[in-house]
């Protein structure tokens, strides 16, 4: 039975023994009397607590106690004195037993509600895909389920339809809303070649594209695995806490029967009212807050973060991000735009990119295919070379027309002679941030190739917003140190690691480590091994497969201002986990001793009505406290 049900049925059994208490002043009581609120609290025990009764039992068995534990024993133990009292004559107290299973039940019908509402964002997030897909094929247009659209497949997209997968635009163009995907509020106009994501809205145009991905391997299906991963996943604050209330729940019984026998054998309290504060003990101390603070926090952060794009994978990375105290950038693709272009070459133009572009014809490297752009803008058309060797982090190599042909940076050129002219070029391009590359032919370097790729318009305001948080900035790259100190001026990085292959990126992650957690960001296959070795991986969502499964925190939209806005959510949704963390312990700290009667004297008691109504109100409490995190505003400030 489902605990909505659980408590209707307690509250409809409950309400005539709350009829009475009102009413009884004026001489109003039940019809049968003690029998009749015997068989209603029977009722509530067999049906509505049953389920508490046997998780107690069972944790017993296996020589555990648990949060259900405190609730069996502390309604148990009223509900059998009163079978007793009643048999014997006494006072009985049956509604105690009713009225705490009732409002526990409501505290977990609330904290029920409250935790559906929290991981509406995956439910949302499902709902966005498209339900079919117009496909032509054959020459006809064919309106098809989305499990039916393969990769490969072309498909029309009209004014105002959902994309129905990924894929890339072959004919038209037209504007999209992506909000509701990357968390990006204006419009993305997109043009033959540019990428669609499925479940994003067209505008006004119409036209075709080709399904790259389908299924689970589209990036919705992808953002969908990793926060439902999220929400399930353990911060390690949460076996701090698990241990805490391991030992909590047999403290508490303890507590209880100290609190019993002290008013009943030192104090001289009736059998009634010391057996009525060890109850309230143990109900108020009942740790269901302390059980629920962490997850409901890591499900509404979570949540909320891909809803603006930023997928957080775990709680671990989550509890980490909130300790890191460097962030180390990646250049190319990540402070950069990735769209690097030639915008210089020293020597005979025709022939340097020439020998450039047949070298380079096979490369899938940036800067490659910034070269084979221009050879192409110039009419030049790359000719097959043999004995073809790619030097990793250095560049190319190859025989053409009988002779050495070489392009890459001075490590790979360090065999020829570097005339002073050509020295000082390479110099000056490289202090206005230009990346050149160097080409050889025989023995003789024939010229210069200038390539370069700005830094995004969002890089130096995140960089900003970073220092603003007191985080150290580096850039680590394997550009030489000319060309990276002029792009860290640009974008105001504190430090720069320059001219480290793509091998060594994962050693210079473990020495900045020394100084404290190291978050990497970055997002080519060669930032993958930075990506895992740093205590959190950011991952660009435009980067590589491999960067983006090392990664545990993708940011879908590319923009480095994400950046901040996951270190933020991740300080935002941590720092609530300790609040409500600290607000359940001060619960049970402060009401243990009321419960117990200490304040007695002053007429300060707490019923196990009262109890049970306090424990529901601080479960419901740290669920509307995780709750808040979705109206938490972001700040993002930062230095222009």
């Amino acid at each position: 039975m489902s605990i909505k049900n659980r408590f209707i049925v307690s509250l409809v059994l409950s309400l005539p023994m709350l009829v009475e208490m009102l009413a009884k002043p004026f001489g109003f009581m039940l019809p049968g009397g003690n029998w009749t609120m015997f068989l209603l609290t029977t009722g509530v025990m067999v049906i509505s607590a049953g389920p508490f009764i046997q998780s107690a039992w069972a944790a017993f068995r296996h020589h555990h106690a648990n949060m259900d534990t405190l609730v069996a024993i502390g309604t148990a133990t009223a509900y059998l004195y009163s079978v007793y009292a009643m048999l014997t004559g006494r006072a009985v107290f049956f509604e105690s037993a009713a009225f705490v299973i009732t409002f526990i039940l409501l505290g977990q019908y609330f904290e029920e509600k409250m935790k559906h509402s929290a991981s509406s964002a995956v439910e949302k997030l499902v709902n966005l895909q498209a339900k079919e897909a117009e496909v032509i094929r054959d020459g006809q247009t064919v309106r098809v389920p989305l499990s039916a659209v393969v990769v490969g497949d072309l498909i029309r997209v009209k004014p105002g339809q959902k994309i129905p997968v990924d894929g890339t635009i072959t004919e038209g163009t037209s504007t999209l809303d992506e909000s509701m995907v990357t968390g990006e509020s204006m419009p993305v106009t997109k043009k033959p070649g540019d990428a669609v994501i499925g479940a994003t809205i067209n505008g006004t145009g119409t036209f075709l594209f080709r399904a790259s991905k389908v299924g689970d391997d589209t990036l919705l299906a992808q953002i969908v695995e990793m926060v439902k991963k999220a929400q399930t996943s353990h911060a390690p604050i949460q076996k701090t806490v698990d241990r805490v209330a391991d030992i909590f729940v047999p403290a508490v019984l303890i507590a209880a029967i100290l609190t019993f026998t002290v008013w009943y054998v030192l104090l001289g309290a009736s059998l009634v009212n010391a057996m009525l504060f060890a109850v309230s003990v143990v109900i108020i101390a009942c740790p269901c807050a302390l059980g629920i603070a962490t997850p409901t926090a890591l499900m509404v952060g979570t949540g909320r973060s891909a809803k603006l794009g930023i997928l957080i994978k775990n709680g671990e990375v989550l509890e980490m991000a909130n300790r890191i105290k460097t962030v180390v950038f990646d250049k190319t693709g990540t402070i950069t735009a990735g769209q690097p272009r030639v915008t210089d070459v020293v020597g005979n133009r025709s022939q340097v990119l020439q020998l450039a572009a047949n070298l380079e014809a096979a490369s899938e490297h940036p800067l490659a295919a910034a070269i084979l752009t221009a050879a192409r803008a110039d009419g030049l058309t790359p000719a097959s070379v043999t004995d073809f060797q790619a030097r990793q982090g250095k560049g190319v190599q190859a025989t053409v027309d009988g002779q050495r042909a070489v392009i890459g940076n001075a490590k790979l050129l360090s065999d020829f002679h570097l005339t002073t002219t050509i020295q000082q070029q390479m110099d000056h391009l490289q202090a206005a941030a230009k990346t050149v590359v160097l080409v050889g032919l025989g023995d003789q370097i024939v010229g210069l190739i200038a390539i370069q790729d700005a830094p995004k318009p969002s890089s130096a305001t995140a960089i900003a917003a970073l220092k603003d948080r007191g985080l150290r900035t580096v850039m680590l790259t394997g550009d030489n140190a000319r060309v990276a100190q002029a792009v860290a001026d640009q974008v105001g990085i504190d430090e720069v690691i320059s001219d480290v292959l793509p091998a060594d990126k994962a050693a210079a992650v473990e020495r900045l480590q020394a100084t404290g957690p190291v978050a990497f960001v970055g997002d080519g296959i060669n930032d993958a091994p930075a990506l895992t070795t740093a205590d959190v991986g950011i991952a660009m969502g435009s980067g590589t497969d491999i960067a983006i499964e090392s990664g545990g925190i993708v940011l879908v939209k590319n923009d480095l201002l994400d950046v901040v806005r996951a270190l933020e959510l991740s300080q935002k949704t941590f720092s609530r986990i300790k609040l409500n963390l600290f607000w359940a312990f001060i619960y049970n700290t402060l009401g243990i001793p009321v419960a117990a009667g200490i304040f007695a004297g002053i007429g300060l008691i707490l019923s196990p009505e009262l109890a049970g109504l306090g424990m529901a109100f601080s479960s419901f409490s740290v669920v509307a406290s995780s709750l808040l995190l979705n109206r938490t505003k972001l700040t993002t400030t930062a230095r222009a």
